[in-house]
């Protein structure tokens, strides 16, 4: 590991603040966290929900949680009103971003923290507001990790924003008058090479289903999807393997295990494994799972799509070429069966999502807090 002396433009202090909605921001945030301290680093990361006063932060993840696994409707609608564009006033999350200020200026002061990192939109909101009035002090990033940008992401008083494509940059670009680059996805180098856990998966997968090639179903870190098994059955039927990743989502899992022709899967700490050896992803939330399928070399379908976020997502890699939306049972086949193995479409797309992958977005960063 390089010693602090050879750290570029010397040793920095960075607070990243994620938050606990799943799993996929704190898994960035980690992985900036570990480049930071491989260059000399310090790097702490912090949850902004837990900066909220009163259990606010507590009772904002239960409720997505509960929204997203069973009330999937009423998630969209407040993505509608609170994230989505539109005419007129629309409301902001400012008011209850700026609840968590004080304790976020004290916990800069506290660590010595030379620039904060922002990699999930609450927290971009308040490191802007926060920077716009003077009440902090130092430089702040955000880390925009969607494909298609929300409102929510974006306020003028941050410094800079590092986003996945330039489709996403040019976003931000019409909204806001602050520099913004394009530094592609961020995800544990692991992802991007041999995977020496595929075997392992493959002999699995071999004794559970010979000759049957492996879908693998996407419900996030919270096992939020609709209608998994009957597209587990859908796959099944077809002569593939559906393998579905539940998270931790325990009743998930035990409901698809009914399913005699799935693999009900709960967490997995092997993913660059599991995906190197399977034959294409089925996604519905063109979250990190998405974002790892393509540093793998493994082809995205999204089918049934979680309302808001997820639905706007997966439009967007779709526009890019990097997924495909298929909107039924028959596009959902029609979609896997065109991507066999040494076929061009099937080249094609692994080629074009690697080329999401395209710079550093850590280097922005350091850049930013030693020439603010």
């Amino acid at each position: 590991m390089p010693t602090t002396e050879d750290a570029p433009g010397g040793r920095l202090r960075m607070l990243i603040l994620s938050a606990s909605m799943g799993a996929g921001h704190d898994t960035v945030a980690a992985e900036l966290a570990r480049r930071a301290a491989g260059r000399g680093h310090e790097a702490r990361v912090a949850d902004v929900l837990a900066l909220l006063p009163y259990g606010l932060g507590t009772g904002l993840r239960r409720g997505y949680q509960a929204s997203v696994r069973h009330l999937p409707w009423l998630y969209g609608g407040v993505y509608a009103a609170f994230l989505r564009g539109g005419p007129g006033r629309r409301p902001s999350g400012i008011p209850l971003a700026r609840l968590a200020g004080d304790r976020l200026t004290e916990l800069v002061d506290r660590t010595g923290a030379d620039v904060v990192v922002s990699v999930f939109h609450l927290a971009a909101q308040l490191t802007g507001h926060l920077r716009e009035r003077g009440g902090l002090r130092v430089p702040s990033a955000v880390f925009l990790l969607d494909f298609a940008v929300h409102r929510q992401w974006l306020h003028p008083g941050n410094d800079r924003y590092l986003c996945l494509t330039d489709a996403a940059a040019a976003q931000v670009r019409r909204s806001l008058a602050v520099p913004v680059v394009t530094t592609g996805p961020v995800v544990a180098p692991a992802f991007r090479a041999p995977a020496p856990g595929a075997a392992r998966w493959r002999e699995r997968f071999a004794r559970r289903a010979p000759g049957r090639p492996p879908v693998l179903l996407s419900a996030g870190a919270w096992g939020a999807a609709s209608r998994p098994a009957a597209t587990a059955r859908l796959l099944a039927a077809a002569g593939y393997l559906p393998v579905v990743l539940c998270g931790r989502n325990e009743r998930l899992r035990a409901h698809v295990s009914r399913e005699p022709a799935a693999l009900a899967l709960g967490w997995v700490d092997d993913m660059p494994g599991l995906l190197a050896a399977c034959y294409a992803l089925v996604d519905n939330a063109a979250g990190q799972t998405a974002v790892q399928a393509l540093a793998a070399g493994l082809p995205v379908i999204a089918h049934r799509p979680l309302p808001g976020h997820g639905t706007d997502g997966v439009r967007r890699m779709t526009e890019l070429g990097l997924s495909e939306l298929a909107p039924n049972a028959p596009a959902l086949l029609a979609a896997l069966g065109r991507l066999g193995e040494h076929t061009r479409e099937r080249t094609d797309r692994v080629a074009r999502g690697r080329t999401v992958f395209r710079g550093e977005a850590l280097d922005r960063v350091t850049d930013l807090a030693t020439n603010p």
